[in-house]
């Protein structure tokens, strides 16, 4: 079962990636979820550099859920002192649900525009 969960998450990523690409001004906000940490990126996909980033694994043992929203709120601070306000999300195959949804909701009121 784990090799058509994975399988069906990297069709959807694909799809998805054909139409939110990141640019200087607008990057694109990528996110990626283990089963015990959660990855924030800001990334320039013109150049192929990530602008700011932020994950759970410095943080203390908390909730998941709040794990997710403190790294929303790291990376939208990390990427406001980048000069960054405006991205794009991707939620790279994940369902927009749970961690994923609020990890954006934090970066949403850290100050960043989806």
């Amino acid at each position: 079962m784990t090799t058509k969960k994975v399988e069906r998450r990297i069709k959807i990523k694909f799809r998805i990636r054909k139409s939110v690409n990141g640019t200087a001004e607008r990057p694109r906000l990528s996110v990626f979820r283990s089963n015990k940490q959660i990855y924030a990126q800001v990334i320039n996909d013109l150049t192929g550099k990530t602008l700011a980033s932020a994950s759970s694994l410095g943080l203390e043992k908390l909730a998941k859920m709040e794990q997710a929203k403190k790294v929303g709120a790291l990376v939208a601070e990390k990427a406001k002192a980048a000069g960054i306000e405006s991205v794009v999300f991707d939620r790279n195959g994940y369902l927009y649900h749970g961690r994923v949804q609020a990890l954006a909701d934090a970066a949403r009121e850290g100050g960043l525009k989806f």
